[in-house]
């Protein structure tokens, strides 16, 4: 398995700070006008990764095939910080984006935000958090995958997958929550436990049918249908966590990334 964590060719990158927080701010090479932003924030499990795991992401696409302005956030990792660290880092990114998404030829009233994992998870906080403060306008969310429960479910607990299991769950929310690894936390620490998601931005998600966060995206969704807000799902038949990213030549990968790049055309039209 060869990681990506260098650009490709056709792809501008510049270096930039919202507060603490490093950001790297990608975008196709020439001229660009009135382009989709897009906040997109790396996963680990809370506890590893970094921001140029964006290369091998699918933002990469967004700028490769839809000219869109990618910010990849450095959030601080829990075992440097726990909750709320990557959260506020994550929101102060998202702050930086609408203030600045205009000298980098994007729009502000295109702003989407997503991520894989544990940043689909911090993805799905910034909303809500954008949604209770008002401050941003999010067009539309991108979490997939996403590592939304701190508690199990009836697909984490006792799960085996491949490269995410229940053990790993455990130690990621343990590092992130701490003692509250197992409480009734706020949730922008652990958005299962919003139970109020009108107001939210539509979403577009997809899962695998035998990975642990399966029953929590499954959940996401139907809140969000419950509260009005348009979300679709696609579910793919594997146990492998992240496999679109760690194994993109595969047929199902294939299968994932094209359905996702045709909703990322239908979110931006």
């Amino acid at each position: 398995m060869k990681i990506k964590l260098t650009p490709d060719k056709d792809m501008m990158v510049r270096k930039a700070k919202a507060g603490r927080t490093p950001l790297l701010v990608i975008s196709p090479k020439g001229a660009v006008k009135d382009a989709p932003a897009v906040l997109w924030i790396h996963g680990g499990g809370y506890v590893v990764g970094m921001k140029e795991m964006v290369y091998m992401s699918r933002a990469a696409d967004f700028v490769k095939e839809f000219g869109a302005v990618v910010v990849s956030p450095g959030y601080r990792l829990a075992w440097q910080k726990p909750y709320p660290a990557a959260a506020e880092d994550c929101y102060s990114a998202l702050l930086w984006l609408y203030e600045h998404a205009e000298e980098y030829g994007a729009s502000r009233d295109k702003i989407i935000v997503g991520g894989e994992s544990a940043g689909g998870g911090l993805a799905v906080s910034v909303c809500m958090r954008a949604r209770d403060t008002g401050d941003v306008p999010v067009h539309f969310q991108l979490p997939l995958y996403p590592m939304l429960d701190n508690l199990d479910t009836e697909s984490s607990k006792d799960n085996h997958g491949k490269i995410w299991n229940t053990r790993r769950n455990h130690f990621g929310w343990k590092m992130y929550l701490r003692k509250n690894a197992k409480g009734r936390v706020e949730p922008y620490a652990s958005p299962a436990r919003q139970t109020d998601c009108s107001g939210l931005p539509p979403c577009y998600t997809f899962v695998g049918d035998g990975e642990p966060f399966l029953c929590e995206t499954l959940d996401y969704v139907e809140r969000l249908r419950e509260s009005g807000v348009r979300a679709e799902i696609d579910i793919y038949h594997t146990d492998r966590h992240a496999f679109d990213m760690l194994r993109p030549d595969d047929d199902l990968s294939k299968q994932a990334i094209l359905r996702l790049n045709e909703k990322f055309r239908e979110i931006i039209r």
